[in-house]
């Protein structure tokens, strides 16, 4: 039993680096056995979600879905005014299994999350929305942000509608791969901007924010 233990934590610390910061993910699944015309017409805003912990398994998925790469050069899940891809995609984590609460950015190019805080800012973020309790209540919350100079250096002015028309593509992804795993989310958008980047410790404007659960 000890040995086992031992063999646990081993691969545990290889697959979470303190050193580098970043924890590799399980591969996600390119198959469900919900079609795309199911989860379009169940999609719906969940603001209850069952008192249960999500997996990596789960977490992988979903972020894979917002942002994850899907061709050899670089192209993603979301469509991007000239492959620009200004999202930035954060994992604020509550209860995931083998996996500590904190502030996590996903790495599309590794499929893997970079410890930014090792803090559960949960209450924190929920204060920050004005008092909007479903993030606090959810085991975890995507938060999308963005750099918009990547796509303003160059479309200029207008590469600010192109980042919102993106952020819209990436929120829809998250809804739908939702749908197919029984899990339930909410796009949030009323919250104080400058405290929010200031409880994640990240520069990127932020644009949405979504609590993610089991259904209740």
């Amino acid at each position: 039993m000890r040995r086992l233990i031992i063999l646990i934590l081993l691969f545990l610390a290889f697959l979470y680096s303190e050193k580098g910061g970043k924890m590799k993910l399980p591969k996600p699944r390119y198959k469900s056995e919900v079609s795309v015309e199911e989860a379009l017409l169940k999609r719906r805003s969940i603001r209850s979600y069952k008192k249960s912990p999500l997996t990596l398994e789960e977490v992988s998925q979903l972020l894979w879905a917002a942002y994850g790469i899907t061709a050899d050069w670089g192209g993603k899940t979301c469509p991007s005014a000239g492959a620009t891809y200004p999202l930035v995609i954060y994992l604020v984590a509550g209860e995931v299994k083998d996996l500590k609460p904190g502030v996590y950015q996903y790495i599309p190019e590794e499929h893997s999350l970079k410890l930014v805080l090792e803090k559960d800012v949960r209450k924190e973020l929920m204060m920050a929305a004005w008092q909007q309790e479903y993030i606090l209540n959810a085991p975890i919350n995507i938060v999308i942000a963005a750099n918009y100079e990547r796509t303003t250096s160059r479309y200029g002015e207008r590469g600010i509608r192109y980042v919102h028309m993106e952020v819209g593509h990436c929120g829809q992804n998250i809804h739908l791969q939702c749908e197919t795993m029984g899990l339930g989310t909410v796009v949030i958008g009323a919250f104080n901007d400058k405290e929010v980047k200031k409880i994640l410790k990240i520069n990127e404007d932020v644009l949405y924010i979504m609590p993610i659960g089991k259904k209740k």
